[in-house]
């Protein structure tokens, strides 16, 4: 087993005064030529919104989008026609493929929005773009890894464009979960939103970053009470 931790102090940061975000991976302004992706995952972003601020329309293009809001509701809207509200406890995706134009902004004018945004290269390049988004309650990932992004169209997860699966997890402290890798040779991105786990023998706490390579089974235990988001994604 080969692991990468990334500690939650060692992000690269952005404060823009609406905006305050952490990257796990190079983006924007911060650059480490050690921290440029994990196999298929190029972005993942912890960003704060203050009220009323947001993202005007811009641009992407091959690129599997997932927006995962830990607080608050996101107002979206995009140029397939794709538009409405995500909140805590949604899962949004997005297929920019041969090119969408869209816009992020706080649903709320006066609360801040806390959300991920992660960033996969995609399978197939210059789809056709998509958008979709899905609950999860909190009971259904309650004590257990609950598949919310896939690229098998079953079991109600967000359809994905690469050979990656999403779970999330809300743990009770002493509780343990297994993962057993679904590909060969896929590797495991594994982040803390809150909490404190030991996955394979290795603690790692709040906003830690975690991938783990050359293994074929993932042992979560919670040593408190945790949320934990688990990606297995392609490393080539």
């Amino acid at each position: 087993m080969q692991t990468t931790i990334h500690k939650a102090n060692t992000r690269g940061g952005a404060d823009h005064g609406w905006l305050k975000a952490k990257h796990t991976f190079s983006f924007a302004s911060y650059m480490d030529p050690s921290r440029v992706h994990f196999g298929v995952l190029r972005v993942l972003n912890d960003d704060i919104i203050a009220g009323g601020g947001g993202f005007p329309t811009h641009p992407h293009d091959n690129m599997e989008i997932v927006t995962i809001p830990i607080i608050g509701a996101l107002a979206h809207r995009d140029s397939t026609g794709g538009n409405g509200t995500i909140s805590a406890g949604e899962v949004q995706i997005m297929s920019a493929g041969t090119g969408i134009r869209h816009s992020e902004f706080n649903a709320s004018e006066d609360e801040t929005v806390n959300l991920l945004q992660i960033w996969l290269f995609p399978k197939l390049r210059n789809i056709q773009p998509r958008y979709d988004q899905r609950a999860f309650t909190p009971e259904e990932r309650k004590n257990t890894l609950r598949v919310v992004v896939s690229p098998e169209e079953k079991d109600n997860a967000l359809w994905i464009n690469q050979d990656a699966y999403f779970a999330l997890g809300n743990l009770d402290k002493g509780v343990e979960v297994k993962w057993d890798i679904r590909n060969e040779g896929s590797g495991v991105y594994l982040f803390v939103i809150e909490g404190e786990i030991d996955a394979n023998g290795i603690k790692i706490e709040r906003r830690d970053g975690m991938g783990i390579t050359e293994t074929n089974e993932i042992t979560i235990r919670a040593t408190d009470e945790s949320i934990v988001l688990l990606m297995e994604l392609p490393m080539r």
